[in-house]
């Protein structure tokens, strides 16, 4: 019987103050969601559920990870939720250093 060829990817996750990057073997033709499942990535951090978790590959969001297929050498990246639009953030800053610059 024929085993499926495997391949190689990485499944990474951080928190701020935790990163994580697994080597992983898959079947090739595995999707991106499944190589998050196999990965065990869930057992590693506390509250972590990938079943809805945005994912990405090298810094591209996947729209569809249950769909998309995951190719050898990639790395799969499990976002976490923001805690502040990236806009607002910046905003905050701007503010902080105009408020900064009339105390100078």
């Amino acid at each position: 019987m024929n085993e499926p060829k495997m391949i190689a990817i990485e499944v990474a996750y951080a928190l701020p103050d935790e990163q994580v990057i697994l080597a992983v073997q898959v079947p090739a033709g595995t999707s991106v969601f499944d190589a998050a499942k196999q990965s065990g990535i869930e057992q590693r951090f506390a509250g972590l559920c990938v079943d809805d978790t945005p994912m990405g590959i090298f810094g591209k969001t996947v729209r569809k990870p249950k769909d998309e297929e995951i190719k050898a050498g990639q790395r799969i990246e499990i976002y976490r939720p923001l805690i502040i639009d990236p806009k607002q953030a910046r905003a905050n800053r701007a503010a902080k250093a105009a408020e900064a610059k009339k105390k100078d």
